[in-house]
């Protein structure tokens, strides 16, 4: 009997949730074809016209982060986290929010700063180490790139919230990685963002290593996308390589989210390429056979092949869409070969709307010991200008002599 009524209790378990299915949900194979419905699960291939400018988009985003790594293994930089191969998830997610709808990006998304407009040498003042956010955040929507796991899942929260108080229809949309998922404050950022049906998106790019750990060491769950049902949200897992799927159920997260429906959390199995940072060796955690086989599930190369048997992209467009990257490129390069104009009292700037009597003596301690430097230098540099030419009338004779 007992055993009979535990097998009841799991039948109710069962009836009562809806888990994602084992397989992720893709509407372009990693052989350029489109996929059955079963595979897509119900959701309509983007049009033509929306692939090729995704295409385009990820093109230029996968030269400019190929050039800053460059430009970091140069010393340019301090360190750069490269999203090689992670190009659908990131330009999918954006490509699908509004204007209007704010981004909440980890240090990883520079790729998606880029693609909503943020210009190269904004992006990478803070990995100069130049500014904590280059970017101007109410300008771009776009909150600062959090180095922190988690802590920006939070923020969206709290600003989507807000959206809902306000009935102005912004959705917010944060960006994880899948050990952030195992911080707290992600597991808040679901509840919260549940129980108050905010209006907020969560993207979790599976890249498979919370840095060195691989999933199957932070997690027992199937897939990352089964935490959404504790949660009481939708949940989806998705090709995070296939950029049409990931584009189709972003959209439909984002038009649910903002017609009221609350917030979904969904999972793109994708793979980081690159190393963690250039600071990192991953030949420790990983072998370079299962890099070589996730190369050949390259996103770029995967709509390719779709839009090319579609006839949608001609010799001239990719040589128009390459030149542009290339053109960025040379952008970027150029701007990391100036000197930054940094000014120490910035530091004072922006932390108060109204400064505060504590900060302000800081700033004002801080002002009169950049004077006295720049006095003291001035100084050593006309004590040097007027020992010049006594020491140069000196030499004089024994050139003279050396020359008679």
């Amino acid at each position: 009997m007992a055993h009979d009524y535990v097998m009841d209790l799991t039948a109710l378990s069962a009836s009562l949730r809806t888990l994602p299915p084992s397989q992720p949900l893709r509407l372009i194979d990693e052989n350029g074809l489109r996929t059955d419905a079963e595979a897509s699960a119900g959701f309509p291939l983007p049009s033509t016209e929306i692939l090729l400018g995704l295409y385009r988009k990820m093109v230029i985003a996968r030269r400019f982060d190929l050039q800053v790594t460059a430009l970091t293994r140069q010393g340019r930089l301090a360190t750069y986290p490269s999203a090689l191969g992670q190009e659908a998830c990131e330009i999918a997610a954006v490509a699908a929010l509004d204007a209007d709808d704010w981004l909440f990006p980890t240090y990883r998304d520079s790729i998606a700063l880029l693609t909503r407009g943020v210009a190269p040498e904004h992006i990478l003042a803070s990995f100069r180490g130049d500014w904590h956010s280059g970017y101007d955040n109410y300008e771009h929507r776009i909150a600062p790139q959090a180095t922190p796991l988690a802590t920006q899942a939070l923020h969206a929260v709290g600003l989507a919230t807000a959206s809902k108080l306000k009935r102005d229809k912004t959705v917010a949309l944060t960006f994880l990685g899948d050990g952030a998922t195992s911080e707290g404050d992600a597991h808040e950022a679901f509840n919260f963002a549940a129980v108050w049906q905010a209006p907020v998106v969560f993207v979790v790019q599976n890249n498979q290593f919370a840095i060195s750990v691989p999933l199957d060491k932070q997690m027992h769950c199937q897939m990352i996308a089964d935490k959404a049902v504790g949660y009481g949200m939708p949940g989806y897992f998705v090709d995070g390589n296939d950029v049409a799927a990931m584009y189709a159920i972003v959209t439909h997260a984002v038009q649910n989210a903002r017609s009221g429906a609350g917030p979904t959390l969904i999972e793109g199995l994708t793979y980081r390429i690159e190393a963690h940072t250039n600071s990192d060796d991953p030949t420790r955690y990983r072998a370079s056979s299962e890099v070589e086989e996730w190369k050949g599930r390259d996103p770029i190369a995967r709509l390719e092949k779709y839009l090319l048997s579609e006839g949608a992209l001609s010799d001239s467009e990719r040589s128009d869409i390459d030149a542009a990257a290339e053109k960025l490129a040379a952008a970027t390069r150029e701007c990391m070969t100036r000197e930054a104009e940094i000014d120490p009292l910035e530091l004072f700037d922006h932390l108060y709307a109204t400064p505060r009597p504590a900060l302000a003596e800081q700033r004002q301690a801080l002002a009169d010991e950049l004077t006295a430097h720049a006095d003291a230098e001035l100084s050593e540099a006309a004590l040097s200008a007027s020992a010049t030419p006594a020491a140069a009338q000196a030499q004089a004779p024994a050139q003279t002599g050396a020359h008679s």
